[in-house]
């Protein structure tokens, strides 16, 4: 009885020891304490990633408090986590709720983020949301689609290449392009010999130019001192001008008048142009003017006076040998 009762102690010890080995471990490692007060809060997040519980919470790189339990929610579309927080410690409604991760493949645990810090402050039992963690998988899916959109935009980029290269860089194209460029060069130096011959031309013609352009603006001046005149001379003889303008137009009139005395028949002209006898008897006359000038450039004034001597009967035409239809 004695060795049993002895075992018994001894099984009673180190349960006991372990115990409160494991009290000590999680006091150490995950800095809780069973004797300390602390509130709820309760946090709702798409997806937690891998957080377990008992993570810590972090405020500002300080652990506040621990994760008491992960679930699914009532509606079934996201993920309930409880929180117990030290009272020591005073948490602001403007903070944010992020899980994170220390380091690439370290613990998740939950991060507050303090913002403002503006009241009120968050009490046992508030719900708040959370940010969901870094989600590699999601991240390496979402390369990878990214990566088949590249591979595919670079098929038809090669494509558009080689379309390019069929259509616009075949080799007649290429060789139309070379002439152009042969053109180009060809015209590009033809203008510079131009320009050089036209530099050479100005040069060697300096004084030339220089004495055209003073004649030109020599000319420039006695034109201008010409219009000054004019404008003297109208200055000072307008009067005289205007008078003369007034004579002309005088002078047009009565010669309009004349005109038209002459064509109704008044005056000396107007009875000649309407008098028939008139104008039959002048066609006459300059009909005899005529034969007369002819025989005197036939005869000569001597040769028509004593051609024939005169008799008495003879008659003034005779002795001019001037036909007898001519009308005295």
């Amino acid at each position: 009885m004695d060795k049993s009762r002895l075992e018994i102690k001894v099984g009673l010890f180190v349960l006991f020891g372990l115990v409160l080995l494991a009290i000590v471990t999680i006091q150490f490692s995950k800095g809780t304490s069973l004797f300390r007060g602390t509130y709820e809060l309760r946090l709702h997040a798409v997806n937690v990633g891998g957080i377990k519980e008992r993570a810590g919470v972090l405020l500002a790189g300080v652990q506040v408090g621990s994760v008491s339990q992960v679930k699914l929610a009532e509606d079934g579309k996201s993920v309930l986590i409880r929180l117990r927080i030290y009272n020591d410690f005073k948490i602001y409604h403007d903070a944010r709720f992020v899980i994170e991760q220390a380091g690439f493949l370290g613990d998740q645990y939950v991060s507050v983020i303090p913002t403002t810090n503006s009241l009120p402050l968050l009490q046992n039992g508030d719900e708040v949301p959370c940010q969901e963690p870094f989600n590699l998988q999601e991240v390496a899916r979402s390369t990878a689609g990214f990566i088949q959109r590249i591979d595919e935009t670079a098929k038809k980029l090669d494509a558009s290449v080689t379309d390019l290269r069929r259509v616009v860089l075949n080799e007649q194209v290429l060789t139309n392009f070379a002439v152009a460029i042969g053109n180009t060069r060809t015209f590009s130096e033809q203008a510079l010999t131009t320009v050089n011959n036209i530099n050479a031309l100005v040069a060697t013609n300096t004084g030339q130019v220089n004495q055209a352009v003073s004649n030109a603006v020599f000319f420039s001046q006695e034109l201008t001192r010409l219009a000054d005149s004019a404008n003297s001379l109208l200055a000072t003889n307008g009067a005289e001008v205007s008078v003369a303008v007034g004579n002309i137009k005088s002078s047009t009139e009565t010669l309009k008048q004349l005109m038209a005395d002459v064509q109704s028949g008044k005056g000396l002209a107007g009875t000649l142009l309407q008098n028939d006898q008139l104008a039959t008897n002048f066609q006459a006359i300059a009909g005899n003017l005529s034969v007369t000038t002819s025989n005197l450039n036939r005869f000569g004034l001597w040769g028509i006076l004593w051609s024939h001597k005169p008799t008495a009967a003879s008659t003034n035409s005779d002795r001019l040998n001037i036909p007898h239809n001519i009308t005295r």
